[in-house]
């Protein structure tokens, strides 16, 4: 018992010891470990110090050379200041010279004025004086005198005159007489250009009569759905074995004949058919109008055309006026118009390319609103051709004043192609009795005081009475005709209908 009593004591005694022993070695590294620390803290701070006053050493640099360079700049700028400032003292002593020397001069020059005045003064009386003597010798005024001298010479020279006159007006008249025909004719003969003259119909051999009635269908649904896709009118029973297409558009009416062709060669006619020819056909057409538009640029030898300028050109190809094909009519204006024009020296490309686009227009007339003219002058500013091409195309009705001697070319370039014989079907009987219709149908209304049919037929001018028809009268008037020759009259592109009403006063001062 008291052996382990001992043990005990001594460990407890070893533990107390070992405690003391490890917290004075505890404090003996904590002090080490502060020592340490605070040395780092010290060698930072002597670091941060000595950045500290580099930074301040350069800053203190930086700031004088700053003011320094300022200093610079501001005594640049006095000295620039003051230079300017004696510039303008002495532009100012200089103006103030130049303003007395123009004073001494305007002084100088009143004071000659005044003596001019007064010798001119002197001049006139002393020339009224000596007319006054002159009179009295020569019993004649001063005016009749003049007029005495001036018929005595009218007299003596007027048949000599008059002769001259007369002379010199045959002998230029019969040079440009010769001239003229010279040139137009070396215009036609340098232009040969073919023309086919078609009508509003094409028609079609069939194999066989039985082809028409698998044309027609079961209850005319085939008939009906190639009338409704193609826009054109079938008509089967004018002749035996053929089929007439009806359509005043040339191109759907040459859609409408491919794709019949296509149709019976098949022999499978059924809508669905119907609807894969015709766009097979719609395709054909359109390569077959970009190559004759690329063709026609090229025999031509123009540059510089717009692409889609050049699609809308070739559409003229199944366009026809009159018989005439607009195409080969606009290329043989163009190439009367060149010739022309060199032989008269004015621009020959500007003549030639208003003449190949002078009907442009007629391209697309049957699908937008206007006349030929118009649609021709918005479709060449929109591709991109000249205002002097634009002028020398729109003069060639007469629906603008010519303002280009290129403009004369191209209209009487026009009037060569489009009456030389052989060139349109239409005779002047048909002419004749197309106008004659139109005048008619504007006559028969209550009210009207005479009518006109112009332009070619392109327009009917109605005159009416003012106290019969009101303004609300005309304009009702005005649609009512143009319904009737919708209905009644066949024709090419449009017809513009316009009807006149005015009060009109007339007085004599007696």
């Amino acid at each position: 018992m008291d052996q382990i009593i001992i043990i005990f004591i001594a460990g407890f005694l070893s533990l107390v010891i070992g405690c003391v022993i490890g917290y004075y070695v505890r404090q003996s590294i904590a002090k080490q470990r502060a020592g340490s620390l605070e040395a780092k803290l010290q060698k930072k701070v002597l670091q941060v110090k000595e950045e500290t006053t580099e930074l301040i050493k350069k800053s203190e640099a930086k700031a004088s050379d700053i003011i320094e360079k300022a200093q610079k700049d501001t005594d640049e700028r006095r000295r620039e200041f003051l230079k300017a400032q004696q510039v303008l003292l002495d532009r100012e002593k200089l103006l103030e010279t130049k303003v007395e020397t123009f004073d001494k001069k305007e002084t100088e020059l009143q004071d000659k004025t005044e003596k001019l005045k007064s010798t001119k003064d002197e001049l006139d009386k002393l020339r009224t004086e000596a007319e006054i003597k002159l009179e009295k010798v020569a019993s004649l005024s001063r005016e009749d005198a003049k007029k005495e001298l001036l018929t005595l010479v009218e007299i003596d020279s007027q048949k000599d005159i008059l002769e001259r006159i007369k002379k010199m007006e045959e002998s230029g008249k019969d040079t440009l007489d010769i001239k003229a025909r010279e040139i137009v004719t070396l215009a036609i003969q340098k232009c040969a250009v073919a023309h086919t003259q078609e009508l509003s119909t094409t028609v079609i051999v069939l194999p066989s009569e039985d082809i028409k009635g698998r044309i027609i269908g079961k209850e005319g649904r085939n008939i009906k759905a190639f009338e409704k896709i193609t826009g054109v009118e079938l008509i089967l029973d004018e002749a035996p074995e053929s089929v007439v297409i009806s359509c005043f558009n040339p191109i759907r009416r040459q859609i409408a004949k491919i794709a019949l062709d296509k149709l019976i060669l098949d022999g499978r006619i059924q809508p669905a058919k119907i609807e894969e020819k015709v766009a097979e056909a719609t395709e054909e057409i359109s390569k077959v109008i970009k190559q004759v538009g690329e063709k026609t640029i090229y025999d031509m030898a123009l540059l510089g055309v717009n692409e889609k300028l050049v699609q809308i050109l070739g559409r003229l190809h199944y366009r026809t006026s009159y018989g005439q094909n607009v195409l080969q009519h606009s290329m043989e204006v163009a190439l009367i118009a060149e010739t022309i024009a060199d032989e008269l020296g004015a621009n020959s490309q500007v003549a030639k390319r208003g003449g190949l686009f002078h009907d442009i227009g007629k391209a697309i007339d049957q699908q937008i609103q206007g006349s030929h003219i118009e649609i021709g002058i918005k479709i060449l500013e929109k591709f991109g051709e000249s205002e002097a091409v634009i002028h020398a195309m729109r003069t060639h009705h007469g629906d603008y004043p010519v303002d280009s001697i290129e403009a004369v070319i191209v209209t009487v370039a026009d009037g060569i192609s489009a009456s030389r014989p052989g060139a349109r079907k239409d005779s002047i009987e048909n002419y004749l009795q197309r106008l004659k219709a139109l005048e008619d149908i504007g006559n028969r209304f209550e009210g009207v005081e005479k009518t006109y049919a112009i332009q070619a037929g392109r327009e009917i001018r109605v005159f009416v009475k003012s106290d019969k028809v009101d303004d609300l009268g005309v304009q009702k008037m005005a649609r009512q005709i143009a319904a009737n020759i919708e209905e009644e009259l066949k024709y090419p592109g449009e017809i513009k209908v316009t009807v006149i009403r005015e009060n009109r006063v007339v007085e004599y001062a007696r």
